[in-house]
């Protein structure tokens, strides 16, 4: 009986489940990286790599293409140095309150030429209100917030000033120079400059015809710069308290009106 001719096919397994297999293996792949993708805030890299797999896989448009339900981040302004510049709403100054608020400016500054100040007491009306800046030199010892006893007179007379009637809301600054500071008391310019604030406002509320309920403090720290830190007098300048006097409001108005 002769025997079967055996088919040369028959010794060699069928390798078609390779293709379904290899497709299924970059599938993963590919939900892998998207899913990747999608945990990420970068909205433009996301919808790089959605491009890249669209035209991969479907030779265009496809699943991957679309909007990111991740809305884009802003980066916030930098002026010429690279500083980040946070935005603040400024109250509305209408004309009213700017001839009130530049009375009160010329009385400080005949205040500053009197006394012979002028280096260390600045004043300046903004649409944020009047501005008062005091070197920090003027009050406060090198790293430290506590203001110098001789000092204190000043701070006296200054407070003198902001006597009004009715009362203005106030806000005491403190600033910085960039120079990082770490000693004993403070671990930083931010606590450093909140505490001279705290300290100085403290001074100014000695002064018993001060209304309290309308005072507040802060402290930027480095972070708002009205000179280069890159030069001494500038850093000089960084150092300082400003007394911020706001334009009154209606609701400024309201609570006023009863006192």
């Amino acid at each position: 009986m002769a025997k079967k001719k055996k088919n040369k096919h028959d010794d060699h397994m069928s390798e078609a489940w390779l293709i379904p297999y290899a497709d299924l293996l970059t599938l993963l792949l590919a939900l892998f990286i998207v899913l990747f993708a999608s945990s990420q805030i970068d909205q433009k890299k996301f919808q790089e790599i959605a491009r890249a797999f669209s035209t991969a896989f479907a030779g265009g448009t496809g699943v991957l293409d679309f909007q990111s339900p991740i809305e884009p981040i802003t980066p916030p302004a930098q002026d010429e140095e690279g500083r980040h510049q946070a935005k603040q709403p400024s109250p509305a100054v209408n004309g009213k309150e700017k001839e009130e608020l530049g009375q009160i400016k010329a009385k400080i500054d005949s205040y500053i030429h009197d006394n012979k100040l002028t280096g260390k007491l600045q004043t300046s009306l903004t649409d944020e209100g009047l501005a008062i800046t005091i070197l920090d030199d003027i009050l406060f010892d090198s790293g430290s917030a506590e203001v110098r006893m001789k000092d204190r007179r000043l701070a006296a007379e200054i407070s003198a000033l902001l006597v009004m009637n009715p009362p203005r809301n106030i806000i005491i600054s403190g600033h910085t120079d960039n120079v990082p500071i770490h000693n004993e008391k403070f671990a930083s310019n931010w606590e450093l400059s909140v505490m001279r604030a705290v300290n100085f406002m403290k001074v100014l509320l000695e002064n018993k015809q001060l209304d309290p309920r309308y005072f507040s403090a802060k402290g930027y720290g480095e972070y708002k710069p009205i000179a280069s830190n890159a030069t001494a007098a500038g850093r000089m300048k960084n150092r300082r308290v400003e007394i911020l006097i706001l334009p009154r409001t209606d609701v400024n108005d309201s609570s006023t009106s009863t006192q």
